[in-house]
C-alpha cells in the first residue's frame, strides 16, 4: 500500500509541476528567442506546439502553428471569451485519492453474514484517475462530457482469511496464518458523464456531477507474514462485472472533493452479500 500511495503523490507531484501554469507549454523546436513561458517568437517557421490544459480543458494538444506570436496573448481574458467547441482528447485529470467505505444494506455497520468483510478505516483506499475525454462546451460557464480512466479500491481486511478461487458464491477459508497485511482488491475501467458548471469572476470555482459506470478489470488478494512472506492471488471473487452509481466533485482550480457511491451490490451471484455496496469520498487533484 506505501508504494502505491508513494506512487500516486509521486505522478500528483509530477502533473502538478507540470501544470504550475494553466497556459503552460513544451517548445519542440524552431524556437528562436523566448522571454517568458507565455511569449514566443518565432522567424515564420513552423512549430511544433504541445499544449496542457491553456483553455481550461486539461487536455494534451498537439498544435502546428504559423506564425506562433498569437502564443503571447492573455490567457485569462482568452478563458473569459470562450466559445462552444468539442472536447476530445488525452488527458491526465480528476485524480481521486480517499477513504473507500462498505455499507451494507445503508448502514456502516457490517452484518453478521458480511462480518469478515471488517477492515481498516484508515487503509481501506480508493485511488483513480480520467486519461480520456470527449464531450462539448456550450461556453466558459458549462461543459459536459464522457471520460474514461481506472479505479481501485483496495480494502485491508483485519481478519486472517482467504478467500476461495473460482468459486460462486463468495466463500473464504480461515487461516491458521497471522497476516500482517492482508489487502483486498479490485480495479475497474470508470466511464463517468460529467456536467461541469463554473462559477466565479475567473471561473475557478467548479462543481461537477453525474452517473458513472464501470467494468470489472481484475480482483486480487495480497497477503504478507512473517512465515509465506509476500504473496498475491488473482481472481474476480465475484466482484460486480459491471457497476453504476453517482458522484460529485466540487474544487477550486486543480484541487477539490469528491465522493462516488455505487448503486448495485459489489458481489453478484453472493445471496449473502446482497444489499453490500461501495462508497468512497477523498481529495481530488487536477479539476
Amino acid at each position: 500500500m506505501k508504494h502505491i500511495l508513494f506512487t500516486g503523490l509521486t505522478v500528483v507531484a509530477l502533473i502538478g509541476g507540470f501544470r504550475v501554469s494553466s497556459g503552460s507549454e513544451l517548445k519542440m523546436e524552431g524556437i528562436r528567442d523566448t522571454t517568458d513561458m507565455d511569449t514566443v517568437k518565432t522567424e515564420g517557421k513552423r512549430k511544433l506546439t504541445i499544449k496542457w490544459g491553456s483553455d481550461g480543458d486539461n487536455m494534451v494538444k498537439v498544435e502546428r502553428c504559423n506564425p506562433c506570436d498569437s502564443l503571447h496573448k492573455d490567457r485569462s481574458s482568452d478563458f473569459l471569451k470562450q466559445k462552444p467547441k468539442v472536447i476530445l482528447g488525452i488527458t491526465f485529470a480528476r485524480f481521486d485519492l480517499g477513504l473507500a467505505t462498505l455499507l451494507d444494506n445503508g448502514s456502516f455497520t457490517l452484518s453478521p453474514e458480511n462480518d469478515f468483510l471488517k477492515n481498516r478505516t484508515w487503509k481501506t483506499i480508493n485511488v483513480g484517475f480520467d486519461v480520456f475525454q470527449f464531450g462539448y462546451r456550450f461556453n466558459e460557464k458549462f461543459r459536459l462530457f464522457l471520460s474514461a480512466g481506472f479505479d481501485w479500491t483496495h480494502i485491508r481486511l483485519k481478519n486472517d482469511i482467504i478467500f476461495d478461487r473460482n468459486t460462486t458464491p463468495l466463500s473464504y477459508t480461515e487461516s491458521d496464518i497471522h497476516y500482517s497485511k492482508n489487502r483486498f482488491s479490485s480495479s475497474y475501467l470508470r466511464i463517468p458523464i460529467t456536467f461541469e458548471h463554473r462559477l466565479g469572476m475567473d471561473r475557478d470555482l467548479r462543481i461537477a456531477y453525474g452517473p458513472i459506470g464501470g467494468f470489472l478489470l481484475s480482483g486480487s488478494q495480497k497477503f504478507k507474514s512473517e512465515e509465506e512472506g509476500k504473496r498475491k492471488v488473482k481472481d474476480d471473487f465475484n466482484y460486480a462485472k459491471f457497476r453504476y452509481g453517482a458522484f460529485a466533485r466540487v474544487g477550486y482550480k486543480w484541487v477539490g472533493l469528491y465522493a462516488k457511491y455505487y448503486f448495485n451490490d459489489m458481489f453478484e451471484n453472493s445471496p449473502q452479500q446482497e444489499g453490500l455496496r461501495n462508497m468512497s469520498f477523498g481529495l481530488m487533484f487536477f479539476f
